[in-house]
């Protein structure tokens, strides 16, 4: 793969890892540490699937970089 194939993949993949990251701390509560109720639940559902779905996203990522330190 060209380094610029790889750089372009690794941007893309940053953006959504940003995004995936933001929509998770829109329902964390509005204090400065979170709310005290929210802090011992388990996700179901959807943010469950945007948790998988983030730490996918990480493991691509630091995949990605190792590849473009080591063989670019």
């Amino acid at each position: 793969m060209p380094i610029t194939v790889v750089n372009i993949l690794q941007i893309a993949v940053a953006l959504l890892l940003g995004i995936a990251i933001l929509l998770q701390v829109k329902g964390q509560g509005t204090g400065l540490f979170g709310s005290a109720e929210g802090s011992f639940r388990t996700r179901r559902g959807l943010e469950l699937t945007l948790f998988r779905f983030t730490i996918f996203l990480v493991i691509v990522f630091v995949t990605l970089s190792i590849l473009s330190a080591r063989y670019f």
